[in-house]
């Protein structure tokens, strides 16, 4: 059964689990993260990280090293340490000119990738010699904003989607990190990887929203602003690249939770799957299986909602539903795993869904 938990009327906007999943980053639309606590069922606000300036951007929470990561709208990165039970930060200078978007934790934690407005990634990683976090830009061909940002299994490739309406995979192999003994054998984007090599691009007529690795690296799925998501088939270099388009608002996040099973998430209020079968991606169902009469199985509450009210001509506030009937009662930003049986949501309603795999079995 699903488990939602409200967080009060402000939207949450990014959220991340730590490795126990007994603590919870949260961000309620402003310049603050909020940390809470498990207790039994509930959660409780714990404490509140409230360097930045602006409003928190994406926040990541490194499993292994208990490290939190957070960007912002005011250009500025901190990395969060827990010394004798306070978070202590650390400045990154991401030398950016503009908003900071999105952030992630590389697989092996030594470096993160920052998106940005300035038509940027910075790649970051810490300098023992000089004791400070430094960066790297990676700006070629990079027209826009970055939206999305994810770093394949191996440590090393970094795919990236924006406004520009291309997907781009680039090598973030920095000298003195990485290990040239994990990419000896080449990748199927290529075995030439200096630091900031576009290694493939891959254009589409919208906005991209999410880029998402597999959990094997074999595949890269890509959600768009014009209803349509990805799936780029990667292991060898015969790039195999599937289209589907379907009947919902564009979605805002995907999780792989296998090889062959995709929940997407986003302005429908409603958890999509996709599932594999033959090597060819197709929708499958909706998740949230409390629809009632007032939702069409075309798409979510709010979709149908307004579809009604335009095909009906309908006027009157009374004679249109203020409730919808799916868990989510706005749109979904966020989705993230918890472990290998459960996964989270985070919405403008200010909710957290837990939501089991049971509920996606094939």
């Amino acid at each position: 059964m699903t488990e939602v938990n409200s967080f009060g009327v402000e939207p949450v906007t990014c959220h991340s689990f730590n490795a126990s999943r007994t603590k919870l980053a949260i961000s309620p639309n402003n310049n603050e993260v909020h940390i809470h606590n498990k207790e039994g069922s509930k959660w409780t606000l714990e404490t509140i990280l409230n360097k930045h300036d602006l409003r928190v951007s994406s926040i990541d929470w490194a499993p292994k090293s208990n490290r939190l990561v957070t960007c912002s709208a005011d250009r500025n990165a901190y990395v969060w340490s827990q010394v004798d039970g306070t978070w202590r930060p650390t400045l990154v200078l991401l030398r950016i000119n503009r908003a900071a978007t999105c952030v992630r934790w590389s697989p092996k934690e030594d470096k993160f990738a920052v998106g940005s407005a300035s038509k940027a990634i910075a790649i970051c990683y810490f300098e023992q010699e000089n004791n400070w976090w430094v960066s790297k830009h990676i700006k070629k061909n990079l027209n826009s904003t970055v939206l999305s940002i994810d770093w394949h299994p191996n440590n090393v490739l970094l795919a990236a989607g924006g406004t520009d309406n291309v997907v781009r995979v680039f090598s973030g192999f920095v000298q003195g990190i990485d290990n040239r003994q994990d990419v000896a054998a080449g990748t199927a984007f290529g075995d030439k990887l200096p630091f900031g090599t576009l290694l493939a691009e891959f254009p589409t007529n919208s906005w991209i929203h999410i880029v998402k690795w597999s959990p094997s690296g074999n595949s890269l799925a890509w959600g768009c602003h014009d209803s349509s998501a990805y799936f780029l088939e990667c292991s060898t270099k015969n790039h195999q690249l599937q289209v589907v388009k379907y009947n919902f608002l564009p979605f805002r996040d995907l999780l792989f939770l296998d090889e062959a099973r995709i929940v997407a998430v986003g302005h429908d209020c409603n958890p999509t799957l996709f599932t594999a079968k033959g090597g060819e991606w197709s929708f499958d169902r909706q998740l949230d299986t409390d629809l009632g009469a007032g939702a069409k199985a075309g798409g979510g509450g709010a979709k149908a909602m307004w579809q009604d009210k335009t095909s009906k001509g309908t006027t009157d506030a009374s004679e249109v539903a203020t409730t919808l009937t799916t868990k989510h009662q706005n749109q979904i930003v966020e989705i993230r795993r918890i472990n290998p049986t459960m996964f989270s949501t985070v919405g403008i309603d200010g909710n957290l869904g837990v939501w089991p795999h049971a509920a996606v079995r094939l």
